[in-house]
């Protein structure tokens, strides 16, 4: 959502609340992986997270598939306007283990570096969960702002009945 994007309504500024307090719990608890020094571990735990909770934004804003699909055509259409243009990888969508590591691969040098962090005793096991922490934010965040700019312009384009 860009900065010259008007406020949300109280509704759905309630909703991103609640999906960043959840993103928080999630990210804190990959954080608390990635300072193990076990190889792929990290990795193994930040793509199930997302996997998890990606859905579940998509559901906080009513745009998982089904809730998409259940929409009538010109609703939908917004939908799909709105998406094409934010170029968003997972509102709306089945989150597949591929679109997750293409999301990561977008935080690439964030996790690259967590990677390496991790083998400095102590330093670079915080390093690499403060990093692992701050990748996983960056994700949701973009994620709950394109879902949250779609679920405004569907308010915006509510029927008048």
């Amino acid at each position: 959502m860009a900065s010259s994007s008007p406020p949300l309504p109280p509704e759905l500024e309630a909703v991103a609340g609640r999906c960043r307090r959840l993103v928080s719990q999630r990210a804190l608890l990959a954080a608390g992986v990635a300072a193990v020094p076990v190889p792929g571990l990290d990795w193994v735990t930040d793509i199930g997270i997302l996997m998890k909770l990606l859905p579940r934004i998509n559901a906080a804003f009513g745009l998982s598939p089904e809730q998409i699909e259940r929409l009538s055509p010109e609703r939908r259409l917004v939908v799909y306007k709105v998406l094409s243009a934010s170029g968003g990888l997972v509102v709306g969508k089945l989150v597949t283990r591929e679109i997750v590591l293409r999301l990561l691969k977008m935080v690439g040098v964030r996790l690259t570096a967590q990677q390496a962090a991790k083998y400095v005793p102590l330093a670079g096991q915080v390093a690499s969960a403060a990093l692992t922490y701050s990748a996983l934010r960056y994700v949701c965040e973009q994620h709950i702002r394109q879902c949250a700019e779609v679920a405004r312009q569907l308010a915006l384009h509510a029927p008048l009945e």
